[in-house]
């Protein structure tokens, strides 16, 4: 029987919603586990809820053209969009995922543990000397984009130009990206797709051993990726391996800001690194939700929700599920089990969730082992206009070992 009354509302524009979502999400929680969330669409609030329906096949992540037009314009950002492997289905998603899965693979990642300390040690060398740092410009951006950049085979003496112009294309990832942002989007999509073009070209005259390479040469049972499938894909995957990683860096540090006990906890036991980041992205989850078409209808809690729906899984929410998390506000960098839904599940697992783990245990483990302490230098800002949850500003005092 369909429930009397509606479900509540919620808008993630609310300022108090950009600023702090986790009390809303918990009356959300306790209102029941589904919410009104736009015109059209629907959103989920508990983890049992999203933890199912991350693997339901009646939910898909093709969206007609329509609604990417709608989001992102007519340009090339709202084209790249209907391209890439995250927005499309079955079989075309599982063909694209598992030729791009063989190039992304862990092995391949773990061959750049070496040149991930390398980097964290450069880029903490002169904020050690001098005793402070941004963590967000002087750490959280150039580490992964120099890292993806080297995985992939860019010049790294454009890692400047690369990183302005993913972040343009990080703010076209927002439900509705606002007009004076989607001329920079379009910019940067054509932009990065002519550069990786250019790659491409290069590679296949002279391979090395990089991503870019692999692509080319990876097949599976005859079938290779096409031209325009590298090309878009590897833009995508670039903006994939660098941004959560951005934001999972930036959280952590201003969750170990705010909590000087796990603060302490870290600095004495390095080892536990590994699961303070599982922690920082339960705790504050650089991807707050994710967007799914209702293919078929769906009934949750005895409503049913029509195909053609548009339903919200909220990530952030789920990660502060009471039911499954004790103390879900609290921050416990050793948390165990730490079944976070950061990451997605079931054929749309985040492609570069083991490099983001990875370069976020590496800094973690580097700051605990060469710094006595860190604290506070100046206020942390919110960073305005994006679909994460991101920082502009993070400063930070340091006192070596």
């Amino acid at each position: 029987m369909r429930p009397a009354t509606l479900p509540p509302r919620f808008d993630p524009r609310e300022p108090e919603v950009v600023e702090n979502p986790y009390p809303t999400y918990a009356r959300l929680r306790a209102a029941g586990p589904l919410c009104r969330s736009g015109a059209g669409s629907w959103a989920v609030t508990r983890h049992a809820d999203v933890l199912r329906l991350q693997r339901d096949p009646r939910l898909g992540s093709q969206f007609p053209e329509h609604y990417h037009r709608l989001s992102a314009g007519d340009g090339a950002a709202s084209a790249f969009f209907q391209r890439i492997m995250l927005y499309r289905d079955p079989p075309e998603h599982l063909r694209l995922r598992k030729l791009m899965g063989k190039a992304f693979s862990p092995a391949m990642v773990r061959r750049m543990r070496a040149d991930i300390e390398a980097i964290t040690d450069e880029l903490l060398a002169p904020a050690l000397d001098r005793g402070s740092l941004d963590v967000v410009s002087d750490l959280a951006y150039p580490l992964p984009v120099r890292v993806i950049c080297r995985l992939m085979g860019i010049p790294e003496d454009s890692t400047d130009e690369v990183r302005r112009f993913a972040i343009d294309l990080g703010r076209a990832f927002a439900a509705i990206v606002p007009d004076e942002a989607r001329a920079a989007a379009d910019t940067a999509v054509g932009w990065l797709r002519e550069r990786i073009g250019a790659l491409l070209a290069e590679r296949r005259r002279q391979p090395r051993d990089d991503l870019i390479s692999q692509l080319l040469a990876v097949e599976d049972a005859g079938e290779s990726l096409t031209h325009e499938e590298i090309v878009d894909n590897t833009v995508f995957s670039f903006f994939a391996g660098f941004e959560t990683t951005v934001h999972l860096i930036t959280t952590g540090w201003a969750a170990l800001l705010d909590h000087p006990g796990e603060r302490a906890r870290l600095l004495e036991q390095p080892g536990l690194a590994a699961m303070a980041v599982e922690e920082f992205l339960r705790y504050d989850a650089p991807i707050q939700g994710t967007a799914r078409y209702l293919n078929a209808p769906v009934e949750i809690e005895g409503r049913k929700l029509r195909a053609g729906r548009v339903l919200i899984l909220l990530l952030g929410s789920a990660n502060h599920d009471e039911a499954v998390f004790r103390d879900p506000a609290a921050l416990d960098i050793g948390r165990t089990p730490n079944p976070h839904v950061t990451f997605g599940g079931g054929a749309h697992l985040c492609l570069g969730a083991f490099l983001a783990r990875m370069e976020g245990t590496i800094v973690f483990e580097r700051l605990a082992s060469r710094v006595r302490e860190f604290t506070a230098a100046g206020e942390a800002r919110r960073q305005a206009n994006t679909p994460f949850r991101a920082y502009a500003t993070v400063p930070v005092a340091l006192s070596p070992r």
